[in-house]
């Protein structure tokens, strides 16, 4: 376990309840200053895969992206890691339809700033200059669209034959359920029918982008950081 992993471990048991001495100790050892907070292990797997390719360390640069298994615990995060816990910049990605969430626990309202009359469910807020930065990035539909569409429903295609799923996807898709979906909604639905699958994934099609391909959030976030 690498220790960005330990700190990680002992961010999420200190969410569960338990105490927060261990996380503390860890985030000072690491020289943590910001948390990017997703909802599921293939958002942080593709976080971390396109900061690779671009050559970034984001453990050296004291970022942790950090997994939280369900956008409404984001709020007990913020909590926990923001002014009022850590001290530590904070900022996300998520679904269109989990931006209330993070609105809430992130925006200008939320537990990591100051009071402020900006409107809670904007992204934006005033940083300590009075300019305007966004605190979190929110995904059209969710992270495998934008990846999907991105690629194409071809390059996503082959890359699902290189990966060994193409048998299993033939299968799925002469599912009764999926009869009248386009092929973009069934390869998105089949990236998380099998547990692992979109973690693996979240990797497989943020490697097939090419530079001028990035989804805009997840390009917006890597430039944030």
């Amino acid at each position: 376990m690498t220790e960005m992993a330990a700190f990680r471990e002992a961010v999420t048991a200190w969410a569960a309840g338990g105490p927060g001495d261990l996380a503390r100790e860890r985030a000072a050892g690491l020289a943590v200053r910001t948390v990017v907070l997703v909802e599921g292990p293939s958002d942080l797997a593709a976080v971390e895969a396109l900061a690779e390719r671009r050559g970034r360390d984001l453990e050296a640069e004291g970022v942790c992206v950090l997994a939280m298994n369900g956008a409404m615990s984001v709020g007990r995060f913020a909590r926990l890691l923001g002014p009022g816990g850590l001290g530590l910049r904070l900022t996300g990605l998520c679904d269109e339809a989990e931006r209330g969430y993070y609105a809430r626990a992130l925006g200008p309202d939320g537990p990591d700033s100051p009071d402020s009359p900006d409107s809670p469910d904007s992204p934006d807020s005033p940083d300590v200059n009075g300019a305007r930065r966004q605190r979190f990035f929110v995904c059209s539909a969710d992270l495998e669209d934008e990846l999907i569409r991105a690629l194409g429903v071809p390059r996503v295609e082959e890359l699902v034959r290189a990966e060994g799923d193409l048998r299993a996807l033939r299968t799925f898709v002469r599912q009764p359920a999926q009869h009248g979906r386009s092929p973009h909604r069934q390869l998105r639905r089949f990236l998380g029918t099998k547990k692992g699958r979109k973690i693996r994934y979240g990797r497989v099609l943020v490697e097939a982008l090419t530079p001028d391909r990035v989804p805009a959030p997840l390009d917006d976030l890597l430039a944030d950081l």
